[in-house]
């Protein structure tokens, strides 16, 4: 009895060394992910029939939530390592509800550009409206995956899995999303200055 219970012990310090770098692992090639369509939207700037406009306001607005999101995640995680938990999961519930907010500026944001005659596919679409449309909306997916991670959080924070000596999964979501913020940040910046 004594043996399976050290070998569990084991199993889950193993588990704990791991987890952190297979994130790492896996946000890397989400990175050369983007990096390649990225590339691809530069190459395809050359094109005879690339043309500019500006992006659309709700971009500007689903920039700031995410951003905020970030905020209200860290001082979540703040609370957290200071064992005041109700405060710590309102946080990660705004940070929910902000990435939400998000999500749906996104859609509101293609919306926009499709009253401006810019489509994503059929006979009025261009390249480059293809190609932000279909960049924006993979990051939109992966931060989906985000808000279901923070639902897990959030789930996990009301069975009173995390303390101030245990909040790997916790800091595994929050990794993900501040990493999810970050690269929509990268692709704001991208998609205003290179046009």
């Amino acid at each position: 009895m004594k043996e399976e219970q050290t070998l569990q012990e084991e199993l889950a310090i193993a588990k704990k060394k791991s987890a952190k770098p297979m994130l790492w692992v896996s946000m890397i090639s989400m990175v050369m992910f983007f990096a390649g369509l990225t590339s691809a939207y530069v190459i395809s700037m050359r094109r005879d029939d690339w043309i500019t406009f500006d992006l659309p306001q709700a971009f500007y607005i689903s920039t700031f939530l995410i951003v905020i999101s970030s905020i209200s995640l860290l001082l979540s995680q703040k609370f957290l390592k200071n064992n005041k938990r109700q405060l710590s999961l309102l946080f990660v519930v705004v940070t929910l509800i902000l990435g939400l907010g998000f999500i749906w500026q996104q859609y509101v944001g293609f919306n926009q550009l499709k009253s401006s005659g810019l489509f994503f596919t059929g006979p009025e679409s261009t390249v480059s409206t293809s190609f932000i449309i279909g960049i924006t909306f993979m990051h939109v997916l992966h931060l989906l995956a985000g808000a279901l991670v923070l639902l897990v959080v959030i789930y996990n924070h009301f069975k009173y899995k995390y303390t101030p000596e245990n909040m790997l999964g916790f800091e595994l979501g929050a990794i993900f999303w501040h990493f999810v913020d970050i690269l929509w940040i990268y692709l704001f910046f991208f998609f205003y200055f290179i046009r």
